[in-house]
């Protein structure tokens, strides 16, 4: 093993938190670390010095307008190759999971994804990630030269020690010649918080009994300063979109809390929220599943349970 190459995030001022919580991880495991990011200024990247990152390439790419998930990921590649990186890691989000097999592809190698455990033993990455829905974890290894790894947002703390940071921008030959798929249009509520990035997320199932009572799962999400989520059921009925679908087939996510209000504990729910670090389920059926899996549970009408909640957390935060 030689280095390890980060593939970092930005918006439009900052890094993502998914960033810092990798580049965190990296430093761990006593290999030189190079973080990447692509068409963006200096000044979104120094804030990763806080994090211990101390080199960070900035590939610029005048030819590339938008973002394009294949020559994103010829730059990455060609960053890995140029630099003698063969551990690249990548954030468990919308835009890892579609760069990092692709990037993998082009390097001839092994990709885990998901991992929400990640560390070195007898020179080997040994990772650790659910399957079957999250009923059960496997510890694996890539035997490959080139190793490829996606971390599970917000399992890996972000842990500021402090570096020197030095930046380096080069111009990538990689252009719209090479965008066999890309981005042309980004249409995004500002303001309102992912699921994947928020400490506390507030969800609710069929019990919440319509879209026009979801004012009461977004009053508790705002006043945590958190996101809202939705089982696949409330997606399905169309009263939520499916960006804050928590499950299989929506999102995973691993937030400090994680509030489920009328919520029955499908498998495919819990897939998506299992490894939150706190669970608070309320549901008044007692024998509900979600009752199995939560750290604490309220047997009670959300109806009357979360507006009370929420002014109660407005008290002490007041």
């Amino acid at each position: 093993m030689n280095k390890i190459l980060v593939y970092l995030e930005g918006n439009k001022v900052e890094l993502k938190r998914a960033s810092y919580e990798i580049v965190s991880a990296a430093r761990t495991f006593g290999l030189p670390v190079i973080g990447l990011i692509i068409n963006v200024v200096e000044s979104q990247v120094q804030i990763a010095a806080e994090y211990g990152l101390k080199e960070c390439i900035i590939a610029n790419s005048p030819t590339l307008n938008n973002y394009s998930s294949t020559a994103y990921a010829s730059i990455i590649a060609e960053t890995a190759k140029s630099n003698g990186c063969d551990v690249i890691l990548f954030a468990g989000n919308a835009a890892g999971l579609e760069l990092a097999p692709r990037v993998s592809a082009k390097l001839d190698a092994g990709y885990i994804s998901d991992c929400v455990k990640l560390e070195v033993a007898n020179g080997n990455f040994i990772a650790k990630k659910p399957v079957y829905g999250g009923k059960a974890q496997i510890i694996a290894k890539i035997n490959t030269e080139n190793k490829v790894f996606s971390l599970r947002p917000n399992v890996f703390t972000a842990t500021t020690e402090p570096a020197s940071l030095s930046i380096t921008t080069v111009t990538s030959s990689i252009g719209e010649a090479d965008a066999t798929s890309k981005v042309i249009n980004l249409a995004k509520n500002e303001g309102k918080l992912d699921v994947l990035e928020a400490d506390v997320v507030v969800s609710a199932g069929r019990g919440i009994k319509g879209p026009e009572n979801y004012i009461l799962i977004e009053n508790l999400a705002e006043v945590f300063g958190g996101a809202v989520g939705a089982s696949r059921a409330v997606v399905d009925a169309g009263w939520r979109p499916h960006g804050e679908q928590v499950g299989q087939t929506g999102k995973t996510v691993s937030p400090t809390l994680y509030i489920a209000a009328g919520i029955s504990g499908a498998v495919q729910h819990m897939a998506g929220m299992s490894t939150s670090k706190v669970i608070l389920a309320i549901n008044k059926d007692k024998d509900a599943p979600i009752f199995k899996v939560c750290d604490y549970g309220l047997v009670g009408d959300l109806f009357e349970v979360i507006p009370k909640l929420t002014e109660k957390i407005k008290a002490i935060k007041g």
